[in-house]
């Protein structure tokens, strides 16, 4: 092997060894959901709930049945985790035991398709991927198009079909629902609709079309901002829409490991009707009554499962997102650092090798961000390491870039009067190179630190936590409070990031450098 590919083997080396210790060292659930000790007296089992008010209730409701049914047994709920596709992952993976889905979107998204949409059919595919599927809990809540009941009496629009005759409609969906099997694509298609469509949060969408900017949006069947806001569903007179009744998928082995758990959870199956889920959205969303006190009040009116609800202050809050969101910069930036320099270093020596190393960085920092998150999942599960992952390498273009352009800006003669000195080529890198360098990588270092601190709040997407939690809650509710609960803090960090490395440029540039202050 020649002395350059030995080189770089030995970076690559060096550069997993690094991250393979990060990673070990930041595992903050310690042992993955499926993947309990035997012989273990105590039940445990994680729900899983996706990004809506709905769907966390659900998960609070099966938490406070759990508990009740088995009160030594630790149940957690990582709520708000994204989407489908990172909800099932995150069951296939074992980072959780159990979910609420709709039997349309297992049927469509989930397995492509290729299943008919009959309880026997879809038990049987996902219990061929591990997955068991309990009995529907006794509501369905579909898709359907929704519009401002005098907008649409004003249009004579009541069914879908009916839209075909209103081309400069302003139609706005769920980001999910645009993409996803049994959404817009496929809807577009069915009804041959001509008008274009924007994607947004759903929340967002609801404002919208209060405010007029859209006219048309994706609703789900039992939101209650239809009854609030007296908003028209248009028929769905072509069928495009299959059943989308409400279950509990679990791992198989959830059944083995903590048997008062999924006994628990079958006994919501039948037992929430339409107005029941109705009642509690609203009551989480209209209200402003939180999803863990809303499902605690059904569970001991319904099932008698009594649970003491704990809500957080804002201060305990507030202080947990601080060391959450504090946890996954310290630890993705620090990484970032110990490997951009060096690399850094060996782009200013080795050009053309620098400039892959340049490209491949720049590769990771034009991935969307969320897009970024969901592809570390498979990886790493959910939770901080996948985030801490994800702003790893979006914190490395910046300092590798500001490595290689100041030491590569260094004056030649400067490096020839070191050389004159006699000194070698690891004596000109410490104390010549990295201190003339330091400024323009304390430069890189400050704006991958600020990119860091904002990214970081996706992270509350796959249950990392962090001030994104809040931000994510408060779109949901609607609650500006809530919203700038986590935008302010986040902001406040990244002025005291940008002032402590102020200070530390002061500190480890050398004064010769710093004459013109």
């Amino acid at each position: 092997m020649s002395r350059r590919a030995f080189g770089v083997a030995a970076l690559l080396a060096w550069f997993l060894g690094v991250l393979s210790i990060v990673l070990v060292g930041v595992w903050m659930p310690g042992e993955a959901a499926g993947e309990r000790a035997a012989g273990e007296s105590v039940q445990r089992a994680v729900v899983g709930s996706k990004k809506f008010t709905e769907s966390v209730i659900l998960g609070e409701l099966a938490r406070a049945v759990a508990l009740a049914e088995a009160p030594q047994a630790e149940i957690e709920h990582r709520d708000q985790l994204g989407g489908t596709r990172v909800l099932w992952n995150a069951l296939r993976g074992g980072d959780i035991d159990l979910y609420p889905e709709y039997t349309g979107t297992i049927a469509q998204e989930i397995l492509g398709g290729d299943v008919a949409g009959d309880l026997p059919s879809l038990r049987a595919a996902l219990a061929a991927r591990g997955v068991a599927m309990g009995e529907p809990l006794g509501f369905s809540n579909t898709y359907t198009l929704g519009m401002l009941a005098p907008e649409a009496e004003r249009l004579s629009i009541a069914t879908i079909s009916d839209l075909r005759l209103h081309p400069e409609l302003r139609l706005g969906f769920t980001n999910e629902f645009m993409d996803r099997a049994d959404g817009w694509p496929g809807l577009r298609v069915r009804y041959g609709l001509s008008q274009s469509a924007r994607g947004l949060d759903h929340d967002l969408a609801y404002r919208g079309l209060l405010a007029g900017t859209l006219q048309v949006i994706d609703l789900y069947s039992t939101d209650a901002e239809i009854r609030e806001h007296g908003l028209r569903t248009l028929e769905d007179d072509l069928g495009y829409f299959p059943d989308y009744r409400a279950v509990f998928l679990w791992r198989v082995d959830l059944e083995r490991r903590s048997p008062s758990v999924v006994e628990a959870v079958r006994r919501l199956e039948g037992a929430i009707d339409g107005e029941t889920m109705i009642a509690m959205n609203a009551r989480a969303k209209i209200d402003r009554v939180a999803e863990a006190q809303v499902a605690a009040d059904v569970a001991a009116e319904r099932f008698g499962a009594r649970v003491e609800v704990r809500t957080e202050t804002r201060a305990e809050r507030l202080g947990r997102a601080t060391l959450e969101h504090l946890t996954l910069v310290v630890v993705s930036l620090g990484a970032a650092i110990l490997v951009a320099v060096p690399l850094g270093v060996l782009a200013a020596r080795r050009p053309r090798l620098g400039q892959v190393l340049l490209g491949i960085a720049g590769i990771f920092q034009t991935i969307p961000s969320l897009a970024l998150l969901v592809f570390m999942i498979p990886l790493f599960g959910i939770g901080g390491p996948p985030a801490m992952v994800a702003l790893f390498l979006y914190s490395l273009l910046p300092i590798l870039r500001n490595t290689t352009t100041g030491l590569t800006s260094i004056p030649a003669e400067l490096i020839d009067s070191a050389r004159a000195l006699g000194l070698d080529a690891r004596q000109r890198l410490r104390h010549v190179e990295l201190p003339l360098a330091s400024r323009s990588i304390l430069a890189g270092v400050k704006v991958s630190a600020v990119i860091n601190i904002g990214t970081a709040t996706l992270g509350a997407l796959i249950g990392a936590g962090g001030y994104g939690q809040a931000i994510l809650t408060g779109i949901r509710l609607d609650d500006l409070a809530l919203i700038l609960e986590g935008a302010i803090p986040a902001a406040l960090l990244a002025l005291v990031a940008q002032g402590g490395f102020e200070l530390v440029d002061r500190w480890l540039v050398p004064r010769g450098l710093r004459l013109e202050e």
